[in-house]
């Protein structure tokens, strides 16, 4: 589910304490603020798996928080693959990489595990991308490889068949 609330402190902890108390299960959280935005709001994608039956109460908890539920679904994405990026992923702006596949509406990064060394240093992040099919992950693909060349990233790509 893809989430919509208040940039204020805490807002992300009364986001995922609904999902908690009716026996969910989070199983990702992504999320990156940047301190220098001035929106008001700001996303964040949950990947959870929750008990039948207990969706409903859910939304009404979140509602409840007032955090928006922007997006929800089954799993739709059922093509995945994982690639390598290498460079100043955080400085080049991260979000925007993952926004810039999560906007296509037939891809999304569902996973990203990131190595910051050192402040002056190149970080790495293997990164999981699901898509509805494969010509859909081909062209998301296509897309990471073309913000990689532009930011000056390394791409590795995929770690496993298309």
């Amino acid at each position: 589910m893809k989430l919509e609330m208040k940039d204020t402190p805490g807002q992300l902890v009364a986001a995922l304490k609904p999902i908690s108390s009716v026996g969910g299960n989070i199983i990702a959280v992504i999320h990156q603020r940047d301190p220098s935005s001035t929106a008001e709001t700001l996303d964040v994608q949950i990947v959870l798996e929750l008990p039948e039956g207990r969706l409903e109460r859910l939304l009404e908890l979140l509602r409840e928080q007032g955090v928006d539920v922007v997006r929800l679904g089954e799993e739709r994405l059922l093509h995945q693959s994982s690639l390598i990026l290498i460079g100043h992923l955080m400085h080049t702006d991260l979000s925007d990489t993952v926004d810039r596949i999560d906007k296509t509406g037939f891809a999304e990064v569902t996973e990203i595990s990131l190595v910051m060394p050192a402040i002056d240093q190149p970080s790495s992040a293997r990164i999981t991308v699901r898509s509805v099919n494969l010509d859909d992950m081909k062209e998301a693909i296509a897309i990471l490889r073309s913000v990689a060349q532009q930011k000056d990233i390394l791409m590795i790509e995929p770690l496993e068949e298309i």
